[in-house]
Protein backbone atom coordinates (compact mmCIF):
# COMPACT_ATOMS: atom_id res chain seq x y z
CA UNK A 1 0.00 0.00 0.00
CA UNK A 2 2.30 2.68 -1.23
CA UNK A 3 -0.20 5.33 -2.29
CA UNK A 4 0.64 8.98 -2.52
CA UNK A 5 -1.56 11.53 -0.79
CA UNK A 6 -1.46 13.80 -3.84
CA UNK A 7 -0.91 11.72 -6.94
CA UNK A 8 0.68 13.35 -9.97
CA UNK A 9 -2.04 14.44 -12.40
CA UNK A 10 -2.22 12.67 -15.72
CA UNK A 11 -1.51 14.52 -18.96
CA UNK A 12 -5.23 14.64 -19.69
CA UNK A 13 -5.82 16.41 -16.34
CA UNK A 14 -3.30 19.10 -17.31
CA UNK A 15 -5.14 19.54 -20.60
CA UNK A 16 -8.45 20.03 -18.74
CA UNK A 17 -7.08 22.47 -16.16
CA UNK A 18 -7.88 25.58 -18.25
CA UNK A 19 -11.44 24.32 -18.73
CA UNK A 20 -11.94 24.02 -14.97
CA UNK A 21 -10.26 27.37 -14.31
CA UNK A 22 -12.88 29.13 -16.44
CA UNK A 23 -15.84 27.35 -14.82
CA UNK A 24 -17.02 30.18 -12.56
CA UNK A 25 -17.10 32.88 -15.27
CA UNK A 26 -18.82 30.38 -17.57
CA UNK A 27 -21.44 29.59 -14.90
CA UNK A 28 -22.08 33.31 -14.42
CA UNK A 29 -22.60 33.76 -18.18
CA UNK A 30 -24.89 30.74 -18.31
CA UNK A 31 -26.88 32.21 -15.42
CA UNK A 32 -27.37 35.47 -17.31
CA UNK A 33 -28.40 33.76 -20.54
CA UNK A 34 -30.70 31.33 -18.75
CA UNK A 35 -32.33 34.16 -16.81
CA UNK A 36 -33.00 36.10 -19.99
CA UNK A 37 -34.43 33.04 -21.72
CA UNK A 38 -36.67 32.07 -18.80
CA UNK A 39 -38.26 35.48 -18.20
CA UNK A 40 -40.66 34.83 -21.09
CA UNK A 41 -42.00 31.52 -19.67
CA UNK A 42 -42.27 33.18 -16.24
CA UNK A 43 -44.36 35.92 -17.85
CA UNK A 44 -46.45 33.31 -19.68
CA UNK A 45 -47.29 31.38 -16.49
CA UNK A 46 -47.39 34.14 -13.87
CA UNK A 47 -47.85 37.35 -15.90
CA UNK A 48 -45.89 40.50 -15.15
CA UNK A 49 -45.78 40.00 -11.37
CA UNK A 50 -44.28 36.55 -11.75
CA UNK A 51 -41.81 37.77 -14.36
CA UNK A 52 -40.68 40.58 -12.07
CA UNK A 53 -40.39 38.10 -9.20
CA UNK A 54 -38.40 35.75 -11.41
CA UNK A 55 -36.07 38.57 -12.46
CA UNK A 56 -35.59 39.55 -8.81
CA UNK A 57 -34.84 35.94 -7.85
CA UNK A 58 -32.41 35.55 -10.73
CA UNK A 59 -30.67 38.82 -9.81
CA UNK A 60 -30.41 37.85 -6.14
CA UNK A 61 -29.07 34.41 -7.06
CA UNK A 62 -26.50 35.98 -9.42
CA UNK A 63 -25.27 38.38 -6.71
CA UNK A 64 -25.35 35.54 -4.19
CA UNK A 65 -23.26 33.29 -6.45
CA UNK A 66 -20.73 36.08 -7.03
CA UNK A 67 -20.44 36.68 -3.30
CA UNK A 68 -20.13 32.95 -2.66
CA UNK A 69 -17.24 32.56 -5.10
CA UNK A 70 -15.50 35.59 -3.62
CA UNK A 71 -16.04 34.25 -0.10
CA UNK A 72 -14.62 30.85 -1.01
CA UNK A 73 -11.58 32.47 -2.64
CA UNK A 74 -11.04 34.72 0.39
CA UNK A 75 -11.41 31.80 2.78
CA UNK A 76 -8.95 29.72 0.76
CA UNK A 77 -6.50 32.64 0.76
CA UNK A 78 -6.92 32.99 4.51
CA UNK A 79 -6.20 29.29 5.05
CA UNK A 80 -3.24 29.09 2.69
CA UNK A 81 -1.61 32.42 3.53
CA UNK A 82 -1.32 33.05 7.26
CA UNK A 83 -0.27 36.66 6.59
CA UNK A 84 -3.49 37.27 4.68
CA UNK A 85 -5.07 40.67 5.25
CA UNK A 86 -8.51 39.07 4.97
CA UNK A 87 -10.20 38.83 8.35
CA UNK A 88 -12.15 35.70 9.21
CA UNK A 89 -14.91 37.75 10.83
CA UNK A 90 -15.37 39.76 7.63
CA UNK A 91 -15.80 36.57 5.62
CA UNK A 92 -18.48 35.31 8.02
CA UNK A 93 -20.30 38.67 8.05
CA UNK A 94 -20.42 38.71 4.23
CA UNK A 95 -21.76 35.15 4.32
CA UNK A 96 -24.56 36.17 6.69
CA UNK A 97 -25.34 39.35 4.72
CA UNK A 98 -25.78 37.26 1.59
CA UNK A 99 -28.49 35.18 3.17
CA UNK A 100 -29.97 38.21 4.86
CA UNK A 101 -30.37 39.80 1.41
CA UNK A 102 -32.19 36.72 0.13
CA UNK A 103 -34.45 36.65 3.20
CA UNK A 104 -35.36 40.36 3.00
CA UNK A 105 -36.13 40.27 -0.72
CA UNK A 106 -38.12 37.04 -0.32
CA UNK A 107 -40.13 38.51 2.55
CA UNK A 108 -40.96 41.71 0.66
CA UNK A 109 -42.01 39.78 -2.42
CA UNK A 110 -43.96 37.23 -0.35
CA UNK A 111 -45.92 40.01 1.33
CA UNK A 112 -46.65 41.80 -1.95
CA UNK A 113 -47.77 38.99 -4.27
CA UNK A 114 -48.01 35.21 -4.24
CA UNK A 115 -47.36 35.06 -7.98
CA UNK A 116 -44.28 37.23 -7.67
CA UNK A 117 -43.06 34.99 -4.85
CA UNK A 118 -43.46 31.90 -7.06
CA UNK A 119 -41.47 33.62 -9.77
CA UNK A 120 -38.85 34.61 -7.19
CA UNK A 121 -38.46 30.99 -6.08
CA UNK A 122 -37.99 29.92 -9.71
CA UNK A 123 -35.40 32.68 -10.13
CA UNK A 124 -33.45 31.33 -7.17
CA UNK A 125 -33.12 28.03 -9.08
CA UNK A 126 -31.18 29.62 -11.96
CA UNK A 127 -27.75 28.70 -10.47
CA UNK A 128 -28.82 25.04 -10.34
CA UNK A 129 -29.64 25.10 -14.05
CA UNK A 130 -26.35 26.85 -14.80
CA UNK A 131 -24.34 24.32 -12.79
CA UNK A 132 -26.11 21.42 -14.51
CA UNK A 133 -25.22 22.89 -17.91
CA UNK A 134 -21.64 23.43 -16.72
CA UNK A 135 -21.47 19.82 -15.50
CA UNK A 136 -22.56 18.65 -18.95
CA UNK A 137 -19.93 20.87 -20.56
CA UNK A 138 -17.20 19.55 -18.28
CA UNK A 139 -18.28 15.94 -18.85
CA UNK A 140 -18.13 16.53 -22.60
CA UNK A 141 -14.67 18.09 -22.26
CA UNK A 142 -13.44 15.23 -20.08
CA UNK A 143 -14.68 12.47 -22.38
CA UNK A 144 -13.73 14.13 -25.64
CA UNK A 145 -10.68 12.51 -27.16
CA UNK A 146 -7.97 14.68 -28.59
CA UNK A 147 -5.49 12.57 -30.52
Amino acid sequence: MNEQANPVPAASDARLAPIYARAVPRILRIMLVTSLLLVAPAFWFYRWRGAIGFAAGAAVSYVNFLALTRGVEDLAERIVNRQSREKGRKIVVRFLVRYGLVAVVAYVIFKSSALAFRGFLWGLCVPVVAMMIEAGFEAYAAFRRVD
